[in-house]
């Protein structure tokens, strides 16, 4: 949703109630969790954050906190929504001056824990009042064998209004911009969060 002015608190809050309602803009719901489907565009990104359990617990509560959309450009409605399967959130995003209005829901969640690598996260998948349409998956890995920790993000989208389509060059460099600015934010949160 295009604005000309940020929206009210009372109007997210009732935009998300409406678009919890709605049905995912895309067919291939959960397909983050194993192959991405065709015609879509696949970003796939990775950051190391650390080593070892500590900096796993870190980085879960982290990602539970919505801490990778900390990033100025960028807010999410409401960072105390839990991580659970079907919960609604909007992402408000200020670019040249206009608000754009985004909605989310939570397709899945992971927590796996026995096994070389432990995984935290989960995917949300857009709502018909979202520029594209698409899913993408936020997670934590620890791998246990080498005791690395990295944060991963997995999306696949393509545009899913008309000005989408018209503005796709940009909104291209908006989800890469998004990627960086969001691991960098994963990063500096598991710095600054005690253990």
């Amino acid at each position: 949703m295009l604005l000309f002015r940020r929206p009210e608190p009372g109007e997210i809050t009732r935009f998300i109630g409406n678009q919890s309602a709605k049905p995912y803009s895309y067919l291939a719901v959960g397909a983050t969790s194993g192959n991405p489907p065709p015609r879509f565009v696949v970003d796939h990104n990775r950051v190391r954050l650390g080593e070892g359990s500590r900096v796993f617990d870190r980085a879960c509560r982290a990602l539970s906190g919505w801490k990778m959309f900390d990033i100025g450009w960028v807010e999410l409605f409401h960072p105390d929504t839990p991580i659970a399967t079907g919960e609604t959130v909007a992402v408000l995003a200020r670019i040249c001056g206009v608000w754009f209005l985004n909605a989310c829901r939570i397709v899945y969640t992971v927590a796996e824990e026995p096994g070389p690598v432990c995984r935290f996260g989960f995917a949300y998948g857009t709502l018909p009042e979202h520029a594209e349409s698409g899913e993408e998956r936020f997670m934590i890995e620890w791998n246990r064998e080498d005791d690395s920790v990295w944060y991963d993000l997995l999306a696949f989208s393509r545009p899913n209004s008309a000005l989408a389509k018209i503005a796709y060059p940009i909104a291209r460099r908006l989800q890469k911009r998004f990627a960086r600015d969001s691991k960098q934010a994963i990063q500096q949160s598991c710095s600054r969060l005690h253990p």
